[in-house]
């Protein structure tokens, strides 16, 4: 047990380095604008996902409002958003342990 006089000191650049490795995820939501089709295909086309896999995220999307369609670290996951809003599919992006 450390004595009261003890200070515990934290590396900044560990504490950084903690933070950006902790996974995040894209989380694509439902919109009435974009056809189910369109969504699918942007899946496909962007992620690399087969026909099946595509088409069973996007129904997720139209049921259940949003689905979580990639994992990876904060900067991977920063450019997907930029990437899907550019599709104009509406993304946004959280933390894996927060999802």
């Amino acid at each position: 047990m450390p004595s009261p006089d003890t200070i515990e000191r934290t590396d900044p650049a560990a504490a950084l380095d903690a933070e950006l490795n902790v996974p995040y995820v894209l989380i694509v939501w439902d919109d009435p604008v974009n056809l189910m089709s369109y969504v699918s295909y942007v899946f496909q086309s962007y992620f690399g996902y087969s026909r099946a896999r595509a088409d069973q995220l996007m129904m997720q999307v139209h049921q259940q409002g949003r689905a979580i369609v990639a994992t990876g670290a904060l900067e991977k996951i920063e450019a997907d958003v930029a990437a899907m809003h550019g599709y104009g599919l509406q993304a946004t992006f959280k933390r894996a342990d927060q999802a």
